[in-house]
């Protein structure tokens, strides 16, 4: 398999989903975007992808960003606000 080495850090309600605040893991994606829609299957989560925010490596991005082996990928769910 060829896949990438990422640390994954959930926020809010996606790290109660997920069940921790990190992890690691070796999955074949190419971007961000595949990356959540990879997650959002595993986790169950019915978020659109257009409502959360995503950072690679503590710098926000968008979600056709190129994720490399080694990357740190932050998952933000939608925040209410007020």
């Amino acid at each position: 398999m060829a896949g990438k080495r990422l640390t994954i850090r959930y926020f809010a309600a996606f790290r109660d989903e997920a069940g921790c605040a990190e992890e690691q893991m070796i999955i074949d994606v190419e971007n961000a975007g595949q990356l959540f829609e990879r997650l959002r299957e595993r986790l169950g989560t019915g978020e659109p992808i257009a409502h959360c925010k995503v950072a690679v490596n503590d710098e926000l991005a968008d979600w056709s960003t190129p994720l490399k082996d080694g990357d740190v990928v932050l998952m933000f769910p939608p925040v209410a606000g007020g």
